[in-house]
């Protein structure tokens, strides 16, 4: 599927105009590189690629592959599907130039040195030879290119500045200073060694990232995607006055399988916009519910984006258990927007009428595609049987491939399952190389020590508080997405940040969970909020406006994190059972976390049983602070507050009864 992925397929012919289309589907190119629309002989070769690497990772998922064998393959067939699929400049889009040959032939000729060189190259890693250090040169400049033609190129330019702190961090005053590197010490580590390109980030792209894909596009091609909208349209009645909840419901249905955040906001956008506008939604309002909703994809189950992959492996724990971590915050995350949208709704008014869409009852959905819902099953059923995550979503691919012939036109025959197959490798290529260019990173990071650096400087700056430090967390976290993706942003600063909050006692599950949740604002924060910009070009309104309203629908929610760090038993909120906790605990955890949510929400929307007056939004906030997020208002205060919690419900109280009363009287 050489033409790339374009609008997403649920996205109906004639849904949008086509400048809108054109925009939509230019920032879908942003998000996944501008590919390259072969036809013929070229069209094929690309195809015959991809289909080789996912037939290859496939077969590693049911076979034993050598470690290093399926990293080193696994970099090779982004190269080469990189260089041929993603031009050099958009200008050159559509045809193989002479270059993009040349770099081709370097990948496959680094991969197979790599591969040929086995356990001698392995062990002469310290004392290389010349032609390991050209080998070394001429790989780091492909996979920063290759990612540069796929992601952009502020990764590449992060990756460089930290190859230029690696040899020349000597000369830097201290506490930055390390001893220097020269190239004999530094290239054999990033290219040769497990430590660097084919580390962590690699490995998980090669054993978990593109399996997940590859899941996605195969639901996607059988129709589960179309499935999910109308399946929620229907759920929620296919009334415009229930568009807000249509959103909130379909974004889980379709983000948790497909893991895109701009993949959901389009298809959302194209079929629930017209809903919003009808009920009084403005534009800029739609929008960033919408975008809201995408970035739910990347923190739903089961697939959670790459990054919940490599949470996993820099845990040294199941995903399965990752999966239970992100269960009740992945349920406060859509219970946030559903508090969001029943004020909106109440703000609004439904002034749109109750005027039902055309839609499937929902048993007869069920009847028809309800089998959509079994592979997503099948991933955890497999997990708890004690499958590994690989062979879980092998499993659970074949289960949705034979599932798919239950209906005429959802079956996979032959050419359309190689389509999708071919189409979930290109979709890993831009991850797998942003993998590969974060391995350089970490590579750099972990022979310098930076990241024992960071963490004491960060300690230091924050006088020890580990309140203060996790707020500075937050905003390096922050600061780090504006610039890079989630994926790149949490392997980034979970090796810069995270270490900060555990040397101060948090535990590591909750520390990298925290550094999760942030890295994820990245979707919704320019100059990389794509979800935003994708819903502004389905509204039309203004992308940095409709930014903002993404940031307001999604600020209650991303207070949670905090809880996990600063509460001692707030890891019960990631069902994480800290000695003398019991289950009453976790559930006291959530009930706090919902009303402060709910709290924020109010404060946030402006509007609780009416509309607040000043006053009335700075009492809501406190409120959910005080229920949410004690320890800032602790901090601030100490001792003032015996019973933070219980000041936070009484203030909830007291605001509801005084608009119920306001209320009232005006009745």
């Amino acid at each position: 599927m050489t033409d790339g992925r374009s609008l997403p397929p649920e996205v109906q012919p004639g849904a949008l105009d086509e400048a809108t289309a054109a925009k939509v589907e230019a920032l879908i190119e942003e998000e996944e590189g501008s590919q390259n629309r072969f036809t013929g002989t070229l069209g094929l070769i690309g195809t015959l690629m991809a289909l080789a690497m996912a037939l290859f990772h496939l077969w590693a998922a049911w076979d034993i592959v050598p470690t290093t064998t399926l990293r080193f393959a696994h970099v090779g067939f982004t190269l080469v599907i990189g260089f041929f699929l993603f031009p050099v400049m958009k200008r050159f889009r559509h045809r193989l130039m002479p270059w993009d040959v040349v770099l081709i032939a370097a990948g496959i000729w680094c991969t197979w040195y790599l591969i040929s060189g086995g356990d001698d190259l392995q062990d002469r890693y310290i004392f290389p030879e010349p032609m390991d250090l050209v080998m070394g040169w001429v790989l780091i400049f492909l996979v920063l290119e290759v990612t540069r033609r796929t992601t952009g190129w502020i990764m590449p330019a992060v990756a460089g500045c930290f190859i230029l702190y690696a040899f020349f961090g000597n000369y830097l005053p201290a506490p930055w200073q390390h001893q220097g590197y020269d190239a004999g010490r530094l290239i054999p580590h990033l290219t040769i060694t497990l430590e660097g390109i084919f580390g962590t980030a690699v490995d998980v792209s090669a054993t978990l990232i593109i399996l997940f894909t590859i899941y996605g596009a195969i639901l996607q091609s059988t129709g589960a995607g179309k499935f999910f909208v109308d399946f929620s349209f229907a759920m929620t009645g296919g009334r415009p006055s229930s568009a807000g909840r249509t959103v909130v419901l379909s974004s889980f249905l379709l983000g948790g399988p497909s893991g895109s955040g701009v993949a959901t906001t389009v298809t959302l956008g194209t079929v629930a916009w017209p809903m919003m506008k009808r009920v009084g939604y403005r534009a800029d309002d739609a929008g960033g519910l919408l975008a809201a909703g995408g970035l739910g994809a990347i923190i739903s189950p089961p697939v959670l984006g790459a990054a919940a992959f490599l949470i996993a492996e820099y845990l040294k724990i199941g995903y399965l258990d990752v999966l239970k971590m992100v269960a009740i915050p992945t349920i406060l995350y859509y219970a946030s927007l559903l508090f969001m949208v029943e004020l909106d709704q109440r703000r609004i008014g439904a002034k749109g009428g109750d005027t039902k869409m055309k839609t499937e009852p929902v048993g007869e959905l069920v009847r028809k595609y309800g089998f959509h819902f079994s592979s997503l099953i099948a991933i955890v059923v497999f997990m708890v049987l004690g499958y590994s995550g690989t062979l879980s979503v092998l499993y659970a691919t074949l289960v949705a491939i034979a599932l798919s012939f239950l209906r005429k036109e959802t079956a996979l025959w032959p050419r359309k399952l190689m389509e999708a197959l071919a189409s979930g490798a290109i979709q890993s290529a831009g991850i797998a190389a942003t993998c590969a260019a974060a391995g350089i990173i970490v590579g750099c990071i972990t022979l310098t020590g930076l990241g024992l650096k960071f963490s004491e400087i960060a300690i230091q700056a924050a006088g020890g508080s580990l309140l203060v430090t996790a707020l500075y967390t937050a905003l390096i976290v922050w600061v780090v997405g504006l610039a890079v993706p989630v994926t790149a942003s949490y392997i980034i600063s979970a090796v810069v940040a995270a270490p900060a909050l555990i040397k101060l006692g948090v535990p590591d599950y909750a520390a990298h969970m925290f550094v999760f949740y942030y890295a994820v604002l990245s979707e919704v924060s320019p100059p990389t909020a794509l979800s935003p910009f994708a819903a502004a070009a389905i509204t039309g309104a203004g992308p940095y406006r409709t930014t903002l309203m993404a940031w307001k629908y999604t600020l209650p929610a991303f207070v949670l994190p905090f809880v996990f760090v600063t509460d001692p038993q707030g890891t019960g909120l990631l069902l994480m059972l800290t000695p003398g906790m019991g289950w009453i605990d976790v559930v006291w955890q959530v009930v706090l976390a919902a009303a402060g949510l709910a709290a924020l929400s109010a404060a946030c929307q402006g509007y609780a049983i009416r509309a607040l007056n000043g006053l009335e939004r700075l009492g809501f906030a406190l409120a959910g602070l005080l229920l949410v997020f004690p320890a800032l208002i602790e901090g601030f205060f100490a001792g003032f507050l015996p019973a933070p919690h219980w000041v936070g419900f009484a203030i909830v109280l007291l605001m509801l009864a005084s608009q119920r009363w306001s209320a009232f009287k005006s009745a």
